[in-house]
């Protein structure tokens, strides 16, 4: 047998170069096809595309759910007074106690409040409270009352009401007069205190009864006679001076007549 004659049991080997497909690993079996170079790289591609446009999708979302949720936020626009039912609806509305007046629009006079007073009064009252609340305080030897006063055995009197009259309450009743045997007795009833003024060459002024009545004054009861002054503090604190003028009586209808004058303290 020739050694270039095939034997039994082999298969014939393969021209060369092969025109058929290439052998695998085994005798016979045709390998796989190699995958296509381009094919490849377009699926790497097209996966990076799709995962770039996830990526946008999921920011646009964010910034859209953020904007709502700042959009929510956002303080109502302030609104403007409602407009009155009254009147015609072309009439201008004047705005009510308490809000601000529209921009462009000026408050008048009348509707502008003195700081201090209730608008609820009328303007005569609250000209009448300015007028007492800002009127100047009298100077301390301003006349209060100036006049003849009798003062009796059964009527004391108030040098504090003007004109003196006798009070109810009694604490309040600056001077009352009693007789004491033939002799007519001026006593300083509650927080009264008075002198006699002992120069007979001038009468005292509220300056002279000022500088003494304080420092020599008592509630001490004194003797009356005609021509006799006397400067007293009253139980409101009121300089006055009396100057006996008549003396009558000698019992219960005890009177004497003075000439008073009341200052302001």
């Amino acid at each position: 047998m020739s050694s270039e004659e095939p034997r039994q049991g082999w298969p014939t080997a393969p021209a060369y170069p092969p025109s058929g497909p290439a052998y695998g690993g085994g005798y016979g079996t045709p390998a796989p096809p190699a995958p296509a170079r381009g094919a490849s790289h377009r699926g790497a591609w097209i996966g990076a595309g799709a995962t770039l446009v996830a990526a946008v999708i999921g920011v646009v979302g964010t910034y859209l759910v953020s904007s709502g949720k700042n959009a929510n936020t956002v303080p109502p626009t302030a609104q403007g007074p409602a407009p009155s039912s009254q009147g015609s609806d072309d009439a201008p509305k004047d705005a009510s106690p308490g809000q601000e007046s529209a921009p462009g629009r000026e408050s008048t006079p009348d509707q502008e409040s003195t700081p201090g007073q209730d608008s609820s009064q009328s303007p005569e009252s609250q000209a009448t409270e300015s007028a007492t609340a800002t009127a100047p305080a009298k100077p301390a030897d301003t006349v209060v009352w100036q006049g003849a006063l009798a003062i009796t055995y059964t009527e004391d009197k108030d040098l504090d009401s003007a004109p003196p009259v006798e009070s109810e309450i009694a604490e309040e009743n600056d001077f009352s007069v009693y007789p004491f045997g033939t002799t007519h007795m001026l006593r300083p009833e509650g927080a009264t205190k008075a002198l006699v003024w002992k120069e007979s060459t001038r009468t005292p002024t509220y300056e002279d009864c000022a500088g003494v009545v304080d420092t020599l004054g008592t509630s001490t009861d004194m003797k009356l006679k005609t021509g006799l002054v006397a400067c007293a503090r009253t139980n409101d604190g009121r300089l006055a001076r009396l100057t006996v003028k008549e003396l009558t009586g000698q019992g219960s209808d005890t009177s004497g007549v003075f000439d008073v004058v009341v200052w302001s303290r």
